[in-house]
Parts: structure tokens; sequence; C-alpha cells
């Protein structure tokens, strides 16, 4: 018998907490996050954690597993998610998995990260020429000299992605399109379980109206002193968290850079471009699957 998963999506504001919940708890199983926000303590309003209530109701994992400062990434995600999920299906539980995270949520269908270490030094050494006037073209110059076939369709005004690129031809010593070759050789971190995947959608402006009220109740529930705190705790240090929907814009508002009034529109309105992209990317990088209508999902059509 195949180990399973079972892995439901959905974009920003779709109802993915309750269903999943109710399907847990229906079929014996434990949840596993793909949510990038999720994972640190602390930053809770802003993500739409589930309240302690909710998580109370199925033994979750990857929620509050790192301090504020603590680096998170993919690589780091799938250790984590690997231990979780051989621990859930060995106590002979199903195995749950939600969010809508893409580049985590990939992890479960094909390879994601390499195997190139980089050291901690030349990842610092290249990130201070990199903040130096020219930086960036310098970084791109001597990509070139390493890559003299060309550099492929890297966006090569893109400095984060400048950055990795250059980190992993110095360290590997190899060119991108050897790399590029070694990672496609890769097995999925998941190759020895079968995913069953299921999409929740609602109508554009169904969810419209429920993007608006999520919003307005991160608002009350006390965002703005969330933020405060966090930005004490040291927010700017974690960039995924500090430049997360809700937060950025918080951020601008407690260091006057936008108006109290505008903070709840902003918000909104960032939140449905983001819901624009991740229908895109659902549709775009993960395999065919069924697509499921929120509003009138019962647990049994999931993974029907």
């Amino acid at each position: 018998m195949p180990r399973t998963l079972h892995v439901l999506t959905g974009c920003t504001a779709v109802g993915k907490t309750e269903l999943a919940l109710r399907w847990a708890e229906a079929n014996g199983a434990e949840i596993v996050s793909c949510d990038s926000l999720l994972f640190y303590r602390g930053a809770d309003i802003g993500t739409a954690k589930p309240a302690k209530a909710e998580l109370a109701r199925v033994p979750h994992h990857l929620i509050d597993c790192c301090d504020l400062r603590e680096r998170m990434d993919v690589t780091h995600y799938v250790a984590k998610a690997r231990a979780a999920v051989d621990g859930i299906l060995a106590r002979g539980r199903r195995v749950l998995v939600t969010g809508g995270s893409g580049f985590y949520l990939k992890a479960f269908f094909a390879p994601v990260a390499d195997e190139v270490a980089v050291p901690p030094e030349l990842r610092e050494e290249l990130r201070s020429r990199l903040e130096t006037a020219g930086g960036l073209a310098t970084l791109v110059a001597e990509l070139r000299r390493l890559n003299p076939a060309g550099l492929g369709a890297l966006d090569m005004q893109n400095p984060r992605r400048v950055l990795r690129a250059l980190e992993r031809c110095r360290a590997a010593g190899r060119t991108l399109a050897a790399l590029q070759a070694d990672f496609d050789a890769l097995p999925p971190p998941f190759a020895d379980c079968r995913v069953e995947l299921c999409e929740l959608v609602r109508a554009p402006t169904e969810l419209e109206a429920r993007i608006t009220r999520r919003v307005d109740a991160m608002l009350a529930a006390g965002l703005v002193a969330e933020v405060r705190g966090l930005l004490a705790q040291g927010l700017r240090e974690n960039p995924s968290v500090a430049g997360a929907i809700g937060y950025r814009e918080t951020v601008d508002f407690i260091e006057g850079r936008l108006p109290e009034a505008e903070l709840a529109g902003t918000i909104g309105k960032n939140t449905r471009a983001l819901v624009k992209k991740q229908r895109t990317w659902f549709k775009t990088q993960l395999p065919p699957h069924p697509q499921v209508a929120a509003a009138t999902a019962t647990v049994g059509e999931l993974f029907a």
C-alpha cells in the first residue's frame, strides 16, 4: 500500500482552514502546514494563523516552529515536513498537507532545491558586493565570465536571483546549465509517496468580499499592535515576514509612510493582487488536479 499524502490548497482567504480541520477530524489525519508565514511564533494576526481552539482540534505540524529571527527556507522546510510526514504515517494516521505558499507546496510534487551548499563566508562576500555602488552590474559581469555559453532565462535585473545564481556557480564550480541539468535529475522529496491534490476555489466576487472582511477582522483584532511588538523583536531581520502582505503595509503606517485611512484598502488591494498570482501559479505549476467549490464543499467531496 503506497504512502499517501492528501494536499489541500487554494488561494488566500478561500477558506482552507475550516475544511481542512473537518476533513482531518473525519479521516483520522494530522495537518502539515505549507504556509510560509505560519512557521513564526508571534506572527499570528497578520498571517491568519489558526486560533488556539482550531489548533487544538487536530494535531498540527510546522506551525509556530521558528523564532522570528530563525532562518527558514525550502530546504529546511522539506527536512521538517519529511520528519512530520514519517512520524504521522508511523502512527497509523493520515497526512493532510494544507496551505497556499507555492514554492513550499511544490516540494510535494517536484524537486525544489539543489544540493549545492553555499559557505556563509561566500554568501556574505557576495551580499556585501551587491550593496556597493554598481554592485549588481559587477555580479552579473562575473556570472557572464563563469557562464561563457550564456545565462539562459536568468532575470539579470533581479538582485536576489543574480545573487543566488552566482553563489551556486562559485560554490559548486559549475555553470548554471550544468547545475540545472543536475537539478532536473533529482527525484522529488516525496517520491516515495502518492500525492492526492485538491484545490478549493470561489467566485471572484465572493472572494473579494471575504478578503475585505478578513482585513477588517485583522485590524480589529490588533494587527497594528502585533506589528509594533514584532518590530521590537526584530521583524526587519526577517524579510519573509516583514515583506508579507499585511505586515509591510502596517509597517508603512507605523513609520508614517501610509495614512491610517488607507491601511485597510492597501492591504486589501495587495491581497487581491496576490490571489491573482496564486491562481496563475496553481494553474501553471501544479499537476492536473480537481477543483472544489469552497462555498458548498463537503468533507466527502475532498479527494473523492
